[in-house]
């Protein structure tokens, strides 16, 4: 009985869009490699020799559950950067290609990378819009990639509002038209599906601490015979694509990690996708002025994102962490901004709505139990906002 009365009172994370817990087995797995195993992979003695087979091991790991090669896989230190480095060193390494086209829903690691180009290197910039629901539209996508074009960029599955993006049938454009194509697989990691062959991308980059690693692991596939300009210059390491001695734990560390959201992916997305339709349903029918944000299905299974008209969005997160339930208003990233998301008012949400979003996102250890609490603590919570909005309005 006291197991079940924790439960039911134990803070609720319900923000694994920003990070995820780091998993045991992963810190385990990277142990050795920040201890004992201390070598740099680059010496020619045996403690270095000792970190090199176990950084081709994890490479080669990945590179299968990836289904790729291990010299298409390059180690960084997180998302941010291997958006970085795919955005800018792709189109840097074709400057006779001008223009780079994304969609206005990235993250902004690489809306930034692209106007960086755009400002600085006199790239042309195109934004795909996006529908109600945040997905890119094909058609409009062949009206404007060229064969001048030097990159797309859509990210497989939405930071904030968890729409799935129709990647296969984007990467069948840009095949034809022999631009290559990258996408930003952060949140998809670990409840997608990623087998390039698949996908049918060029490039495409992960963060190691959404699967269970902690924070400064990330992973950027590049398929061979697409250039890449480095954007770090020294040593040479990682085929020199990535100067910089090599993070040995960081590489066991995702692979460890990959392995074990793969064989785990199946199971979890079904059931995350159950206990998230459930919640979604209980939300809307029970709050008042709820209303869903991205695609009704088309989405992440871990992902349940709203919008509370008649609150704010921040006065909505502060009632419910004062009744333990840890969410956010969209991406971390962007925490602290006074604006409107970006992505919101790229679906046609006007800015006041914009500014009542509210976002859970769940783990792999999320139960259905823990939802149905945290639907009935948001009511809660949203009804105590607007409360007080009521009290303020009557007061002025």
């Amino acid at each position: 009985m006291s197991a079940l009365r924790d439960a039911e009172t134990r803070p609720l994370y319900l923000d694994a869009a920003a990070t995820a817990p780091p998993r045991r087995e992963v810190v385990e797995a990277m142990w050795p490699y920040l201890t004992s195993v201390f070598g740099n992979p680059a010496s020619r003695h045996g403690v270095g020799e000792r970190a090199r087979r176990a950084l081709d091991a994890a490479l080669e790991e990945l590179a299968a559950l990836l289904g790729c090669r291990p010299s298409e896989l390059i180690v960084t230190s997180g998302g941010t950067e291997a958006d970085n480095l795919a955005i800018k060193g792709i189109a840097l390494a074709a400057p006779r290609k001008r223009r780079i086209v994304t969609t206005a829903i990235e993250h902004p690691a690489v809306l930034e990378s692209a106007r960086y180009l755009q400002r600085m290197h006199g790239f042309d910039l195109a934004l795909l819009e996006v529908d109600e629901h945040a997905l890119v539209d094909a058609e409009r996508l062949r009206e404007v990639a060229t064969r001048g074009t030097t990159l797309v960029s859509v990210m497989l599955a939405n930071n904030e509002v968890g729409t799935v993006q129709p990647l296969a049938e984007l990467a069948e454009i840009t095949r034809r038209l022999g631009v290559p194509l990258h996408t930003d697989a952060v949140q998809a990691a670990g409840m997608l599906p990623l087998h390039m062959p698949e996908l049918g991308v060029d490039a495409l980059s992960i963060a190691g601490h959404k699967l269970g690693t902690p924070r400064g692991a990330g992973l950027l596939f590049v398929r061979r015979g697409i250039r890449l300009e480095p954007l770090m210059h020294g040593g040479g390491q990682q085929r020199d694509r990535r100067s910089g001695t090599e993070d040995v734990a960081a590489a066991v560390g995702l692979a460890m990690a990959l392995r074990l959201a793969t064989a785990e992916r199946v199971e979890h997305a079904e059931r995350l996708a159950g206990a998230r339709d459930r919640f979604i349903r209980t939300v809307l029918d029970t709050v008042p002025g709820a209303r869903l944000t991205g695609h009704p299905s088309q989405r992440l299974p871990n992902n349940a994102s709203f919008c509370f008209e008649g609150t704010a969005g921040e006065a909505v997160l502060l009632e419910l962490e004062r009744r333990a339930v840890i969410c956010s208003s969209g991406s971390a990233c962007a925490a602290g901004s006074t604006e409107p998301s970006s992505v919101l008012t790229a679906m046609g949400i006007p800015a006041e709505i914009a500014h009542t979003a509210v976002r859970f996102t769940f783990s792999a250890e999320t139960t259905e139990r823990e939802l149905d609490r945290a639907a009935a603590l948001l009511h809660q919570a949203v009804a105590s906002v607007q409360e007080i909005g009521v009290h303020v309005a009557r007061a002025q």
